[in-house]
């Protein structure tokens, strides 16, 4: 094969905030494009999670619309809410089947396809992609304390790439956002961290379920 390898980026939203808070990270999203636009012809960069469709405002919505301007192609669904055995409002939601989709239909077109997500229940979609011929690198983390990524997942991928070390690239850490103001200098584009840019707190992206 000649020329740049097709490249595909399939983001767990839910599992990458969780990870990347975990790390102490703010996630930046511009970096992280430019990043895998500089590996490979990008042909598609998915990102997907689950939104309240109940609340009037959510959180994270302005992180996804910023997404579906920039380069990111954004798949959401609505979160299911329910009331535990205390009492207490609960939100769950799952996008594994709609990721498992976009990836085994898009296989064919790609040489090689990133999985951020440390989730074991895409072992078996990671072996069908493989068996199409195509590679699959796991993007995830062992630094933390239990590992993010599990034993069968990180076992079954060609390549896995610790987000920790990644994150030294394209994230922002907590001591470089306190030393920053919140108005960018004239010209600078805007930085789309979840946290600085958008106001997202810790545990507002859905629990997965």
């Amino acid at each position: 094969m000649s020329g740049a390898p097709r490249i595909a980026l399939f983001i767990d939203g839910a599992n990458l905030y969780a990870t990347s808070k975990q790390l102490g990270f703010d996630m930046d999203y511009r970096r992280l494009l430019r990043e895998f636009q500089g590996r490979g012809n990008l042909i598609r960069a998915f990102y997907f999670t689950t939104l309240v469709e109940s609340e009037e405002y959510s959180s994270i919505r302005p992180l996804v619309d910023w997404l579906d301007y920039n380069g990111y192609r954004v798949i959401t669904k609505a979160a299911k809410e329910f009331t535990d055995a205390t009492g207490r409002r609960r939100v769950k939601g799952n996008m594994d089947i709609e990721l498992a989709i976009e990836m085994l239909e898009l296989a064919p077109h790609l040489d090689q396809i990133y999985l951020f997500s440390g989730d074991g229940d895409f072992r078996p979609l990671v072996e069908a992609v493989q068996r199409k011929g195509v590679k699959v690198s796991v993007v995830s983390t062992i630094s933390t304390n239990p590992p993010m990524v599990s034993d069968e997942l990180r076992r079954q991928c060609d390549e896995f790439v610790d987000l920790a070390q990644l994150m030294q690239k394209i994230g922002r850490d907590p001591a470089e956002r306190a030393s920053r103001s919140g108005t960018a200098a004239p010209g600078t584009p805007a930085n789309p961290s979840l946290e600085r840019r958008y106001g997202i707190r810790q545990g507002d992206e859905p629990a997965e379920g």
